[in-house]
């Protein structure tokens, strides 16, 4: 078996699920299954989790790390932006918790074929669903400077972005950009050495938006939160972890509207964050912030 995905903030997700056997659980981004497994520790005897993912591959894998559950579970490959549909084909009407562990899984970023990664040698492919039409390497080398531009700044919030559009166009008139490596080093082309990334690698934020614009992933989560929160029961929690501040952004307006329209109790007033030893163990957990609320 690979080498699988480490849950993030498990032991927070659960407390706030609050979950007990013979409940219904809706997993929104199953990945390779690490929350889910926990999941069905505690709903099973009884219980049937309904997990989402829109990777064929992450959801082989977890179909294997979740074996001992036969019976309780249902995998399904497709966006969670389809959740009614998705649940209108699995015949339920309601569940009892429901799940979000948002980005992307260090599965996929450690698989170079996926292209996801600029630690990486790999194709510039970067869709989730594999079976889509629209990879990085497309936008990256059809996309004008000014839509570059756009993506860069918007959903990377990278501060150069101008500059970096602007090498993108130049170095791709010579010959397309068709590597994470060749990306990466576009970026270090256009970004101005020592200046304004102390702490993570100049090329993190162009490799983040350009994953979010292929998958769309910003609007697929509003679009998901909206018709979630009228699948669960009275009493019912949903738990979302974000890490970057557009996704977690999202997550808390969400929240807080629903708070306000009665819909919701917020659970955290603020996001929980991860504790040190969590921190120092799963690098991936330093930029989570898990919200929670319940249905009213």
């Amino acid at each position: 078996m690979a080498i699988m995905h480490k849950p993030v903030m498990i032991q927070e997700t659960m407390e706030n699920l609050n979950l007990r056997p013979g409940q219904t659980v809706l997993d929104c981004t199953l990945g390779t299954g690490g929350h889910a497994e926990e999941i069905l520790k505690c709903i099973t005897p009884g219980g049937k989790l309904i997990a989402i993912d829109r990777d064929k591959d992450s959801i082989d894998l977890a179909a294997e790390r979740l074996g001992r559950f036969e019976g309780s579970f249902e995998l399904i490959c497709d966006d969670f932006r389809n959740i009614d549909s998705i649940m209108r084909t699995a015949e339920i009407e309601k569940v009892d918790a429901i799940f979000f562990d948002l980005g992307i899984s260090s599965y996929q970023l450690e698989n170079p074929e996926r292209g996801f990664s600029f630690m990486r040698e790999g194709p510039l492919d970067m869709r989730m669903d594999r079976s889509s039409y629209i990879s990085a390497y497309d936008l990256i080398n059809s996309l004008s400077e000014t839509e570059l531009s756009g993506i860069l700044r918007t959903f990377g919030q990278e501060r150069w972005h101008n500059r970096i559009a602007r090498v993108l166009i130049r170095e791709r008139s010579i010959r397309p950009i068709a590597t994470t490596r060749e990306l990466s080093e576009v970026v270090m082309k256009a970004v101005p050495h020592g200046r304004g990334y102390s702490k993570i690698h100049p090329a993190t934020r162009t490799f983040m938006a350009f994953r979010i614009a292929v998958n769309r992933e910003l609007e697929a989560l509003d679009s998901a939160l909206n018709k979630s929160i009228g699948y669960l029961k009275k009493g019912g929690r949903i738990v979302a972890i974000a890490f970057h501040s557009l996704e977690d952004r999202i997550v808390k307006v969400k929240f807080r509207t629903c708070s306000k329209e009665n819909q919701l109790i917020l659970l955290t007033k603020k996001p929980l964050r991860a504790t040190p030893e969590e921190m120092h163990d799963n690098a991936r957990s330093r930029s989570a912030r898990l919200r929670a609320a319940e249905r009213i």
